[in-house]
């Protein structure tokens, strides 16, 4: 069973940053596809960035840019760096592992393993 773990999550005004950290339960970080997501109140979990086990990475057209993706694979650790937040960009965001290790993007259908989120919330 795998399990992911997210933090970092908090309060930002917009201009800011914030880097999210998702640990997972074991040594899948290499192997799988993995990515962030997010959700508001109220809209659908949209893909926001990913990441396969050959360090090829994927964003979403509204966070190209702001975001960056990346992994320790010794920690089995997967971050998000978040630069130049909006206030758009409030949500919950979930760290989430496919069951492939290649081709995944950002589409939600792709992942199978969730975290419980971690709440981004930025003011303006």
């Amino acid at each position: 069973q795998v399990q992911l773990v997210e933090s970092g999550g908090g309060s930002v005004q917009a201009g800011g940053s914030l880097r999210l950290s998702c640990a997972a339960s074991r040594y899948i970080s290499s192997s799988r596809c993995m990515g962030w997501f997010r959700q508001a109140p109220g809209k659908e979990r949209e893909g926001v960035a990913g990441i396969d086990n050959g360090g090829i990475t994927s964003y979403a057209d509204s966070v190209k840019g702001r975001f960056t993706i990346s992994k320790d694979n010794a920690k089995n650790t997967l971050y998000l760096q978040m630069n130049n937040l909006k206030s758009e960009d409030t949500a919950m965001y979930y760290c989430a592992a496919g069951s492939a290790g290649r081709g995944c993007g950002v589409s939600v259908y792709a992942y199978n393993y969730w975290g419980q989120g971690t709440q981004v919330t930025v003011s303006s």
